[in-house]
């Protein structure tokens, strides 16, 4: 049988791009959702342009923009088997959604993570703070819960009703390493799939300023530790 699958792309000023992104993510894909994170350009004409259904949310954190799309999907007649989430910067290669989703597809496995491995990575697509925030929270994560988790990358894939089952909550920088956490705590299954990574089109919002890594380690950080109480 075939899978329905939806992409969600959390997008924020990202005109530049998200084109390129919507036109490289393979055509089996039932739904490409963009949600426009208080966009002040033209990110979701852009999108539409490129064939993407766009939404908007007013509230400005990833979180929000990401709920924002499973909200819209709950609402669908047809729900999706698979829901994919991805970045709207073109840092990763939207083609490999295909390798991405295998284990899903070929495996039985409940999440897959597309891992940002060194060897695959373009010179400087990952800043100092997101590498030094990676390795921290991945060997949390080891050490706390016997993860084998090492990249808290976005670029990653979920079976819909696994996804329902963590009930989502973070609203800004939290969000991947919260599904994560939860992808633990329930017994999911769970695997990575290493990724090539290039350097994004115009400047992070997050990586990109001190104010933005500090409060996105202070968010990831928090999450780990509030899990290893429970």
């Amino acid at each position: 049988m075939q899978q329905i699958i939806k992409v969600i792309i959390p997008a924020y000023n990202e005109e530049q791009s998200i084109g390129l992104v919507v036109r490289d993510i393979p055509h089996f894909v039932d739904e490409i959702i963009v949600v426009s994170n208080n966009s002040t350009d033209a990110t979701a004409a852009k999108s539409v342009e490129a064939g993407a259904t766009s939404l908007t949310e007013t509230s400005p954190g990833y979180g929000y923009a990401c709920l924002k799309g499973l909200q819209y999907i709950a609402g669908l007649e047809d729900k999706p088997d698979i829901v994919v989430f991805l970045d709207g910067d073109y840092s990763d290669y939207p083609k490999q959604l295909t390798q991405l989703i295998k284990p899903i597809l070929e495996d039985d496995i409940d999440f897959v993570v597309g891992a940002r491995v060194k060897s695959l990575r373009q010179p400087g697509s990952m800043t100092f703070p997101q590498r030094f925030g990676n390795k921290l929270a991945t060997t949390l994560m080891r050490l706390i819960f016997n993860s084998r988790f090492t990249d808290l990358g976005p670029f990653r894939a979920i079976k819909y009703d696994k996804l329902l089952s963590l009930n989502m909550q973070d609203k800004t920088y939290g969000w991947t390493v919260e599904m994560q956490l939860k992808a633990l705590r329930h017994k999911l299954t769970y695997t990575e799939v290493p990724m090539k990574y290039r350097n994004r089109i115009g400047v992070s919002k997050v990586s990109g300023t001190v104010k933005g890594a500090i409060f996105a380690g202070i968010k990831i950080l928090g999450w780990i530790f509030k899990y290893s109480f429970k």
